[in-house]
């Protein structure tokens, strides 16, 4: 297998993600902590997903001066994560920050265009009247490499453009991974689990399509077989 796969615990209590976690057992070891499920259950569930000797995916996206994000990045290492998200517009000095407060054990990645984007929105956001989403992540991947970031959160739509210019200096983690015939949700880039591989990601991020399925441990069986065959 060429990439990692994280399953998303976006629920609202830790009860669920709990359950979720006891369910798909030795199919999954990495699981990821998102603001709804922090917002809920704090370091509690970070301590006990570690405790199961489950790898944790913190994505808070920190995005603040640079002193704030150092101490909060520091708070997150303590607490054992692999892996921790801060937005790639917050600047370099604010990734730097990042970076030397995580140290070597914990994984700064580099959130550049939230999958839920596409070119009109982006531009919206930006106080433009359109802005081209692969453009600006590869723009965003140049300012998250000089800062010596793990590695940049992408969809798989650019995740082949940013390969191609940076390699395996920059890691890539793809969210938005649907099985073949999944809805897009709310979405707006998505791509199959063997797409990313090909693309170059290093992790894939599941969600709905393992969390929502009648059967996850047979939809995280048909993750792992996709990535076999990738």
């Amino acid at each position: 297998m060429t990439a990692i796969p994280i399953v998303a615990l976006d629920f609202p209590d830790a009860e669920r993600a709990m359950t979720l976690v006891q369910v798909l057992d030795e199919r999954c070891r990495f699981y990821k902590v998102g603001s709804e499920l922090f917002t809920a259950s704090g370091s509690d569930i970070i301590q006990w997903l570690r405790d199961t000797g489950c790898d944790v995916f913190l994505d808070l996206k920190f995005h603040d001066i640079p002193n704030t994000v150092a101490g909060a990045m520091r708070n997150v290492a303590k607490m054992g994560v692999r892996l921790a998200t801060v937005h790639a517009s917050g600047g370099s000095k604010m990734m730097d920050a990042a970076v030397e407060a995580a140290g070597p054990n914990c994984g700064v990645l580099a959130v550049t265009i939230l999958t839920s984007l596409n070119d009109s929105q982006l531009g919206e956001a930006w106080g433009r009247e359109r802005v081209d989403v692969e453009n600006e992540v590869l723009r965003l991947a140049e300012l998250a490499r000089s800062s010596g970031v793990h590695g940049i959160v992408c969809s798989g739509q650019e995740a082949q453009a940013v390969f191609s210019r940076h390699g395996s200096a920059l890691k890539l983690l793809v969210p938005g991974i649907r099985l073949p015939g999944d809805p897009a949700d709310d979405q707006a880039r998505i791509v199959t689990p063997a797409e990313a591989v090909k693309s170059g990601a290093s992790y894939l991020v599941l969600g709905r399509a393992v969390t929502a399925a009648k059967d996850p441990r047979a939809a995280m069986a048909a993750v792992t077989e996709s990535l076999r065959g990738a």
